[in-house]
């Protein structure tokens, strides 16, 4: 049985049958088994005990779900894949996605429709059996509907955009429990709100996307010793300045774990990586990669053709469940006091780093040249999305890490943008910082649909929108 915090929601069980018996998918309580597997995050540091769960399958159970939660005060929180939790789902609704596995491609319209709780693999499979691409991100193993809902970067983001930008419809559930087509003919509001303002203003049950016609492409890493940091930033930073859409790359800085499953001559060692992936035609990536060849000896070059079912390989994202930290921000430039200081603080020196891996992604791009009032995503005239990640195995060194970032980002001030992006940000900074992940007009329109669409809060698990918070 679960051990509940002091203020928890009890929920008797004859509200809990009545519940069951609106749902197809299984209802749980506190004391049922399979509760605590089933509100578990990625992220194990995010605890949280929710007043009951739905393991939906269906937007109808959705739905039914939405209204109980009204009728008991309760608020609604959604999971899929654990990833990104905004705020903890304690005393909610926990609506679990993963059972709604839905996926349908129309090789002739390049589109695919994708229920709520598919992961990106399963699409990526799918549509590389006709020669098509979507917009994933970094990891396969990511679900689909949160990834996209607060932008999406992905390997492909200078050629094609963000993942919001290939949307092409929604489904939802609003917050007086209706299920509602959501398009730029269709409650084209909401449609705007959902691209980029994250899970604030509805439940998305589907999603519709363009896909791509990419096939194979060229990527990895060039990986170097920490000794080479400096000469390797400073050349990519000259690199990316003539770099064709078709590529999209980072400048990384990595401390890798001394891990049994860690590459025997990486385990333990700092070191400066180049990672890339190039979606042109595979005869003009030498070209285009041909000034890695010259200067400093890498420890391993592992750029090559490749399936873009492989996309994978390029950032190798850890898939099992972990305790981490992770922050970011903008950069406006890569001049040599930030390159500086991203060596000093994201390399480590006899420990002097508790970071994992220092990221800039250079973007930009076709995100940029989307049209800017098309969806609540902003700053889209950035091209340096800087992250950072560390492990976290305790309280304490949790506190250490945002200690540490915070005064990371002080040291980056002359070239830190004061906005960030939100898929990059977790929890409190999440929650604390969401006026930040929009230009002022931009998020005061959000604050206007959110009183709109969900004036009781309902979906108050999301990104922090003012409004009354029933939860406090």
């Amino acid at each position: 049985m679960a051990t509940l915090p002091s203020t928890s929601i009890i929920l008797d069980q004859a509200s809990l049958d009545r519940l069951q018996a609106r749902v197809r998918g299984r209802v749980l309580g506190p004391a049922d088994a399979g509760y605590d597997e089933a509100h578990r995050t990625w992220n194990v540091t995010v605890q949280q005990h929710p007043a009951v769960i739905v393991l939906a399958e269906s937007a109808t159970d959705v739905a039914q779900a939405v209204r109980f939660a009204a009728e008991m005060g309760l608020g609604v929180a959604i999971q899929s894949t654990g990833h990104g939790v905004v705020r903890p789902a304690d005393n909610s609704l926990l609506v679990i996605t993963s059972r709604m596995q839905g996926v349908r491609i129309d090789a002739e319209a390049q589109t695919a429709w994708v229920e709520a709780g598919v992961k990106w693999g399963a699409v990526l499979e799918k549509t590389q059996e006709v020669g098509l691409a979507p917009l994933l991100g970094s990891s396969p193993d990511v679900g689909v509907i949160g990834y996209t809902l607060a932008g999406g970067f992905g390997w492909l983001v200078r050629k094609y955009g963000l993942a919001i930008d290939s949307v092409l419809a929604f489904e939802v559930v609003t917050a007086d429990g209706r299920v509602r087509r959501v398009s730029a003919t269709e409650n084209s509001d909401l449609f705007w709100a959902l691209r980029g303002g994250g899970g604030s203003f509805a439940v998305v049950t589907g999603m519709e996307i363009e896909l791509y016609p990419v096939t194979t492409v060229f990527g990895g890493n060039i990986i170097y010793p920490a000794a080479h940091a400096k000469e390797v930033m400073t050349r990519y930073r000259d690199w990316i300045a003539t770099a064709p859409e078709e590529l999209t790359s980072s400048i990384v800085l990595m401390n890798v774990p001394p891990l049994p499953n860690m590459p025997e001559f990486l385990r333990g060692q700092s070191v400066v990586m180049v990672r890339g992936l190039y979606s042109g035609p595979i005869e003009q990536a030498e070209e285009i990669f041909r000034v890695w060849q010259d200067g400093p000896e890498p420890l391993a070059n592992l750029m090559h053709p490749m399936p873009f079912s492989e996309v994978a390989s390029v950032s190798n994202d850890p898939r099992d469940p972990m305790p981490s930290f992770h922050t970011g921000g903008w950069l406006n430039a890569l001049d040599d006091a930030t390159i500086d200081t991203l060596i000093r603080f994201g390399l480590s020196v006899n420990g002097s780093s508790p970071l994992v891996l220092t990221e800039v992604r250079h973007v930009g791009g076709a995100m940029a040249r989307a049209d800017r009032n098309s969806t609540a995503f902003g700053h889209r005239d950035d091209s340096l999305l800087l992250a950072m990640l560390a492990a976290a195995p305790s309280p304490e060194v949790y506190q250490l890490l945002h200690q540490y970032t915070e005064e990371f980002k002080r040291e980056l001030a002359p070239q830190l943008a004061d906005h960030l992006y939100l898929n990059f940000a977790e929890g409190a900074e999440a929650r604390a910082r969401t006026r930040d992940g929009y230009p002022p007009e931009a998020f005061e329109r959000l604050v206007a649909l959110k009183a709109q669409y969900d004036p009781d809060n309902l979906f108050q698990y999301a990104f922090n929108f003012p409004t009354v918070d029933r939860a406090g």
